[in-house]
């Protein structure tokens, strides 16, 4: 056993939309934006991660950049099997004789259906991985911030990540009712780069659409710490000029509005389908909220004023999820059945 432990590596990866996280040796070794550079002509991966995420919306016809995940799944199984490869190959810099046998633990949105599903598997396997097993978010996200999802006791969890946004009653180590929507961070980028557009007569990129959501995000119009305003270079739709202009938090705040909307929506629909037993459960305990999303300023205040109940934020909500992917990963004997 201890010469085949040797020839194995354990990993466990959050295929996010925006980010993919990889744990190995208990240690987050992998944090890269899920994006992959490819030569058009040659068909050869230029770069991953953090230095395709810089070509991104700077290219020449010869290379494009892919993000190989949409809404939560892999929509393009080519480059989503080089950027796993890849980002893989970050973890072992120095080549081995013998490539060691990979076993992966990978965490997939609730509402994933079973092709989705099935492409995850195939990427991992093709990128190296003789053993698979694949994680709900929402439990990755519980078992990464500490709850003990194996009491008979209901949690409520949201993940907010960047193609997903996922809310879940854990309880006796299953999700009883959960709500799986396609709106998140991207779409909130989207909402932050339409708003420019239309208000300012201004184009602006995916990144930059980014930036200000990281710097100004907010989920209300009045925040008791405000971030300063932010300037915003683009390109002036009526003139084609380059200009720059300032956009504050409440700005943002008035873009994002909708799809937060979309976000509690699904919230008070989970809620209403909760047994009433574990409902009671949720107003003792609270929500928990994890992911990219979770960052926003004011959601946890907004969501908590549509539910009426406590919010807390994850400690490190970004990586809550991988967390909890490498602790069962540790520990998979005892959460084998959590995994499909």
């Amino acid at each position: 056993m201890g010469l085949f432990d040797f020839f194995t590596q354990e990993i466990a990866i959050d295929l996010g939309t925006a980010n993919t996280l990889i744990i190995f040796k208990d240690k987050i070794v992998v944090d890269e934006p899920s994006i992959v550079a490819i030569d058009r002509t040659t068909n050869k991966v230029l770069a991953i991660g953090k230095q395709a995420q810089q070509m991104h919306g700077k290219t020449h016809e010869n290379i494009k950049t892919i993000r190989p995940l949409k809404d939560g799944v892999i929509a393009d199984f080519h480059a989503a099997e080089n950027m796993i490869r890849g980002m893989i190959d970050m973890i072992n810099p120095k080549k081995r004789f013998i490539a060691p046998s990979l076993r992966m633990v990978i965490c997939i949105p609730s509402g994933i259906t079973e092709v989705e599903k099935r492409a995850v598997r195939d990427s991992a396997e093709h990128a190296g991985a003789k053993e698979v097993y694949l994680i709900h978010e929402p439990m990755a996200a519980a078992i990464g911030i500490g709850i003990d999802v194996e009491e008979p006791k209901g949690n409520m969890i949201i993940d907010i990540g960047g193609g997903t946004s996922e809310i879940a009653v854990i309880a006796l180590a299953g999700i009883v009712c959960d709500q799986s929507i396609r709106v998140a961070g991207d779409q909130f980028t989207a909402d932050v780069l339409e708003y420019i557009r239309r208000q300012h007569n201004m184009l602006i990129g995916e990144r930059t659409a980014e930036n200000i959501k990281i710097q100004v995000g907010s989920a209300l119009p009045e925040l008791d710490e405000p971030p300063a305003d932010i300037t915003v270079s683009g390109r002036d739709l009526m003139t084609g000029i380059p200009k720059q202009i300032t956009v504050s938090y409440t700005e943002i705040a008035h873009a994002l509005d909708k799809s937060i909307s979309k976000v509690e929506g699904a919230i008070l629909k989970a809620l209403e389908i909760t047994p009433p037993e574990l409902a009671s459960d949720i107003h003792e305990t609270g929500i928990y909220l994890t992911g990219g999303g979770a960052l926003i300023r004011g959601l946890d205040k907004r969501i908590s004023q549509k539910t009426k109940l406590k919010v807390h934020i994850a400690e490190d909500p970004l990586r809550a999820v991988v967390r909890g992917t490498g602790i069962a990963l540790k520990n998979i004997d005892r959460f084998n059945f959590l995994m499909t």
